[in-house]
């Protein structure tokens, strides 16, 4: 779990209680994936692990597969940080959507600074999705199209203002 500009240590309750509300998409996930009555089971065998990310600092994760959810949200550090934390016999899925980083102003997405810096990098793949792939309601499937149009128009006129400037 990626904390969106809250902090973890300041909310009231348990570990379980503070970070229940940012792993609920990921329960609701597990639940249409596997019959929810293993799921309690996997858990408390240790077969599936859900933690915040400030909790890897320091593991190794060997023999699993670790997924990021929500990486739009990280730091380029704890980006760093998370990608070192594959041990051996392990793979890693980053997933997020840089078009709903909800991070402070001027921070920068460890999402979009890890394909800068990845891109090319043998064994590292990057896959873009689209309003294609949107496997909601169709209707969400021409929001997010609707959304990328405007972020389009908007690109183009920013861009044409600054065009416009330099040639002043």
């Amino acid at each position: 779990a990626v904390e969106a500009g809250e902090r973890l240590g300041f909310l009231p309750g348990t570990l379980s209680e503070k970070i229940d509300p940012y792993l609920r998409p990921l329960y609701d996930a597990l639940h249409d994936m596997i019959d929810p009555e293993s799921i309690p089971k996997l858990l408390a065998a240790g077969t599936i692990e859900v933690a915040p990310l400030a909790y890897m600092r320091g593991r190794s994760l060997n023999d699993a597969f670790i997924i990021l959810d929500e990486a739009q949200n990280t730091s380029p550090e704890q980006m760093k940080m998370f990608l070192t934390r594959l041990g051996f016999g392990s793979k890693i899925v980053v997933t997020g959507d840089v078009t709903q980083i909800d991070l402070p102003g001027g921070t920068r997405s460890g999402l979009k600074v890890v394909e800068e810096i990845l891109d090319g990098l043998e064994d590292v793949v990057f896959n873009r999705l689209t309003s294609h792939d949107v496997v909601r309601h169709k209707l969400v499937g021409r929001i997010v199209a609707a959304y990328d149009e405007f972020d389009a128009r908007e690109d183009q006129r920013d861009h044409g203002a600054t065009s416009k400037g330099r040639r002043s």
